[in-house]
């Protein structure tokens, strides 16, 4: 076959472009080995989508999805589209997955909701309602008038990614290997590994990225001490560096199978 894989622009990438590069790099040795022909390119780049038998992109710019909208890619355009906070968290409530409540006693956390976050100034945390209320206004202050809010939640925070329908699923903990993009996990504190049914986590996820319409995934729960979790955040196509061999060959498998 004849494979197209995009790569996402930089801006989508902070403090992780080298690692989103690997991950692709990484499935296209593996098609490769297995005979196929693969073209990597830049969304920022000329390239004709329509040339290739398969494609596979972590693009995010709108003129990329456009462009990949009415082709079967992985991951979808409206997949990757409906990542986008606020529409990812209509779905969530639509679907009844486990989210935080949006208010409580620990603070609050506000998200950029129309796009996926390009900054740390994209994902804000405030102590109190005042505080979160100045937030909102520096985040209109900027242009940025769609917007999630959420309450902090106690408990560990567990990073997971996920290959749909490949069985493929692993979780792990920031805080054990200090592996982080902006800090924010710190606000959880060191991981005390609350015991919690990782089937169900992995059930949830698939049924998430069903909804949504992406293949691969990744994300961000909290486990309380009572085992239950909760979903904090969802993407399309994360880097997958703390497991990315394994990562490589469930995404490669799922392209010949399409």
């Amino acid at each position: 076959m004849k494979i197209l894989m995009i790569q996402r622009a930089e801006k989508f990438s902070p403090n992780s472009v080298e690692k989103d590069r690997a991950i692709l790099d990484t499935v296209a040795a593996r098609l490769m080995a297995a005979g196929h022909q693969v073209e990597t390119v830049s969304e920022e780049q000329p390239y004709a989508p329509e040339q290739y038998d398969r494609i596979m992109t972590m693009g995010r710019l709108p003129e990329t999805l456009d462009r990949l909208r009415n082709l079967n890619a992985i991951n979808s355009s409206t997949g990757i589209d409906n990542c986008s906070r606020c529409k990812l968290e209509t779905i969530m409530r639509h679907i009844g997955m486990p989210m935080p409540p949006r208010h409580g006693n620990y603070g609050y956390w506000l998200k950029r909701g129309d796009a996926a976050a390009q900054s740390e100034g994209d994902v804000q945390y405030a102590v109190t309602k005042g505080e979160l209320e100045r937030k909102i206004s520096e985040f209109e202050a900027r242009g940025i008038t769609q917007y999630t809010i959420s309450a902090h939640v106690p408990g560990d925070l567990v990073k997971f990614y996920g290959v749909a329908g490949t069985g493929f699923f692993r979780y792990y903990y920031p805080t054990d290997d200090g592996d982080t993009k902006f800090g924010d996990e710190q606000r959880n504190g060191e991981a005390r590994h609350f015991p919690f049914e990782v089937e169900a986590m992995q059930a949830c996820t698939e049924q998430l990225a069903k909804a949504v319409g992406v293949k691969v995934y990744g994300g961000d729960c909290i486990v309380g001490e009572d085992g239950s979790f909760c979903i904090i955040d969802f993407n399309d196509w994360p880097s997958f560096s703390r497991c990315r061999e394994e990562a490589a060959t469930a995404i490669a498998s799922l392209v010949e199978t399409m």
